[in-house]
């Protein structure tokens, strides 16, 4: 945990708070606490996507075994849990799933390479998901100005795609290492310190078919988290449709990525999803409550995993 992101954690949290307060507490945690027994099917679709990340994660890993797939799915639960309960700028998470996935005899260099192409092809596909998002917020009747933001949004995350791609493909490997570096702590530096690492980038970006494959797993995985909404606001008492659903999924998604300097998007998420929301008729309170209730699989499925990722941490140092 670095102190900047800490602090951006704190703030996020404050802006939070401050949204709550400012649309009423009480009418909040009124409509976050119809949703009730919803919460365990929230809870389950979110386990499916994380399996599903697995899955694609494994995908792209050269020669891996079918006994590598409980691997990667456990792997992918410690990442997201990192990512979205600790201060790390949601990109720790990757940095510790490389590091662990060498305890079943996968090179560094493959381990880091496999992790640096899963996470771009996860952003990829979320673009795209976005995309789709902004059109159909459009079609909706989303203010001209919110649908103008959403999409100079999506042009600058275009060029970050498209740059961490071109480090990836174009001997970008020593920046890289340095970015991972810097991020990594001391204990880590092994899992980036690795000349192989830009070779193992070239062989998984050869496997276009494996490319392709973890690709479509990906963006599965973008169109089951709707199913987070839907039921969610089915039990707030508001009945929308699933593309209503997918909208918001895919445009919260998009306005907590731009805020991916804020641990877990805090304040950030929640202010994006109160004007997402209003396009539908949906107010500020019950948008607020929704961002809220997409937290609980974060707390609920995130504890337990940032206690496998010290059981495993345990393991490796035992060895």
């Amino acid at each position: 945990m670095t102190k900047p992101m800490t602090l951006a954690a704190a703030a996020g949290l404050i802006l939070a708070v401050l949204l709550i307060l400012s649309q009423g507490a009480a009418s909040v945690f009124h409509a976050l606490a119809s949703v009730g027994p919803g919460a365990l099917w929230i809870i389950l679709v979110r386990a499916l996507e994380i399996a599903g990340a697995g899955l694609a994660w494994w995908t792209l890993i050269p020669g891996a075994a079918r006994s590598l797939i409980k691997v990667c799915l456990t792997l992918r639960w410690v990442r997201e849990s990192v990512n979205t309960l600790l201060p790390v700028a949601q990109i720790g998470g990757e940095i510790i799933g490389a590091r662990l996935l060498t305890m079943w005899r996968v090179g560094g260099g493959l381990a880091g390479a496999s992790v640096l192409v899963d996470l771009l092809i996860q952003t990829a596909t979320q673009l795209v998901f976005s995309l789709i998002g902004v059109v159909l917020l459009a079609k909706l009747g989303g203010e001209r100005q919110l649908i103008v933001w959403l999409s100079l949004g999506l042009v600058v995350m275009t060029l970050a795609v498209t740059g961490f791609f071109a480090t990836q493909r174009f001997a970008g490997f020593q920046l890289i290492e340095r970015a991972l570096v810097r991020i990594a702590e001391p204990r880590w530096g092994g899992i980036v310190s690795v000349a192989k690492l830009q070779d193992a980038l070239e062989v998984i970006h050869a496997r276009h078919g494996a490319i392709a494959a973890a690709a479509g797993v990906h963006l599965i995985v973008w169109f089951i988290g709707a199913f987070e909404i839907w039921i969610a606001l089915a039990y707030m008492g508001y009945s929308v449709g699933y593309m209503e659903a997918l909208a918001i999924e895919s445009l919260g998604h998009a306005v907590r990525s731009a805020g991916f300097l804020i641990p877990a998007g805090l304040g950030v998420q929640e202010g994006g999803f109160a004007a997402i929301c209003a396009v539908l008729g949906i107010p500020a309170p019950v948008a607020i409550a929704l961002s809220l209730i997409k937290r609980v699989p974060e707390i609920v499925l995130g504890l337990p995993g940032l206690l496998a990722w010290r059981v495993l941490e345990g393991l490796d140092k035992s060895r």
